[in-house]
C-alpha cells in the first residue's frame, strides 16, 4: 500500500466533525493501491474512507466525486462522497475538500471484502452491475476524457522504452500502433460510450458472502474513471476477472458468465461484439505502460509496493496471440 502523506488522528478529526459524521475515534492506513493516500476512518457514527488525492488536481477532482454521487443516486452501489453540513467549516454541500493542503475526499464504507478467486457467481454479479453503471452514468452531465486513454499511452511508452529488453520493445510499439489504427476506424468511434471505472479489478469491488450467496456490495476506487468506450471497460474486467492469474489465459467459464449478465442489462451491438478482442488487447496495453511506469519511475511513499509489470505483458500476448472467441 502507499502512504504518501501520513495524517493523525487529531489532523483528521476536524474535517469528519465539519461532515457531520460525529466524533473521529479511530484512523488507519488502508492496505492497497498506489495512487493515493487511503485511511480508514471510524467515527462514533459509522465507517468511512478518507483519500487524500496525490496526483489528481483540485480542478479534475470534481468530476470523480460528482459522477461518485450522481451514481449512487441512482442505485448504483458505489462510495459516496460526503458534504460539508451546515455550519460545519467550508461551504455546505461542498464534497471536495482539503486535508494538510490537499484535496480530500470521505466516503462511506463499504461492507464485505475483496473477492480474489472469483468463481462464475461473482463475475456475472460484476457483468449485470457494470451494465447497470453504464446506463445510469449516460445522463451525467459532466465530462472528462479517460486520462489513461490512447493519448497516455502515446505520451507515455517513450519513457517506459529505455526500461524494456529488444522482445518487449517490438511488442508494446506494434501494439501501440495496432491501437492507434484501432481508434482511427469508424467502427471505433461509433462505439456507445460515456462514463466508464476504467479500473474495475478485483480488488475494487466488494463482496458479502454471509449469506453463503456472494452479494456485490459496491465499486470503488474510481479515480482512474473517465469518458470513453463503454466496451473498454468491459475489456478491462475480462482481463482481471476472466483470465488465469498466473499464464494470464482467458478463462471461458468466468468470461461467459460475465458477458450473459451485462448483456442482460445492455446488449452489445454489432460493432462492440467485433472490436472486443481489440479492446481486450488495449485494456492489456494500458496496463503494462501504467505498471512499467510505477515500477520504472516509482514515486517516493511510505509503505509503497509497485505492481508487477510483467503480469499485463503476459496478458497482451496471450490476448494478441489467442484472439477468444466470446460469443457463440
Amino acid at each position: 500500500m502507499a502512504v504518501y502523506t501520513e495524517v493523525s488522528l487529531d489532523e483528521a478529526a476536524p474535517l469528519l466533525q465539519s461532515l457531520g459524521l460525529g466524533q473521529l475515534q479511530n484512523i488507519s492506513a488502508c492496505a492497497g493501491g498506489i495512487e493515493n493516500t487511503n485511511y480508514f476512518v471510524d467515527t462514533d457514527q459509522g465507517r468511512y474512507v478518507l483519500t487524500l488525492f496525490e496526483r489528481l488536481s483540485f480542478e479534475q477532482l470534481p468530476f470523480y466525486l460528482h459522477l461518485m454521487k450522481h451514481l449512487a443516486q441512482h442505485g448504483i452501489p458505489v462510495p459516496e462522497p460526503q458534504a460539508i453540513a451546515p455550519g460545519g467549516a467550508g461551504q455546505p454541500g461542498e464534497i471536495l475538500l482539503r486535508l494538510k493542503d490537499k484535496p480530500a475526499a470521505v466516503v462511506n464504507r463499504l461492507r464485505g471484502r475483496s473477492e480474489l478467486a472469483p468463481t462464475p457467481a461473482h463475475c456475472a454479479a460484476v457483468g449485470e452491475t457494470l451494465a447497470r453503471m453504464h446506463l445510469a452514468g449516460r445522463d451525467f452531465a459532466r465530462s472528462q476524457p479517460n486520462l489513461r486513454g490512447l493519448a497516455w499511452w502515446n505520451d507515455t511508452v517513450p519513457v517506459v522504452l529505455p526500461h524494456l529488453d529488444e522482445a518487449q520493445s517490438r511488442l508494446i510499439l506494434s501494439e501501440l500502433a495496432y491501437q492507434n489504427h484501432v481508434a482511427a476506424s469508424s467502427a471505433w468511434q461509433a462505439l456507445p460510450r460515456g462514463p466508464i471505472h476504467a479500473d474495475l479489478f478485483r480488488d475494487n469491488v466488494m463482496f458479502d458472502s454471509d449469506g453463503g450467496v456472494p452479494e456485490l456490495t459496491g465499486f470503488f476506487d474510481f479515480y482512474f474513471a473517465g469518458c470513453d468506450t463503454f466496451l473498454f471497460d468491459i475489456g478491462v474486467c475480462l482481463n482481471d476477472w476472466c483470465i488465469h492469474l498466473d499464464s494470464g489465459a482467458h478463462d471461458a467459464a468466468r468470461a461467459d458468465a460475465f458477458l450473459a449478465a451485462y448483456q442482460a442489462v445492455r446488449r452489445l451491438n454489432a460493432q462492440e461484439r467485433a472490436l472486443l478482442p481489440a479492446m481486450l488487447r488495449a485494456g492489456a496495453l494500458r496496463f503494462w505502460i501504467s505498471r512499467l511506469w510505477d515500477f520504472h519511475l516509482p514515486r517516493e511513499a511510505a509503505l509503497l509496493q509497485a505492481h508487477d509489470p510483467g503480469h499485463f505483458e503476459r496478458v497482451l500476448r496471450q490476448r494478441a496471440a489467442r484472439p477468444c472467441g466470446l460469443f457463440h
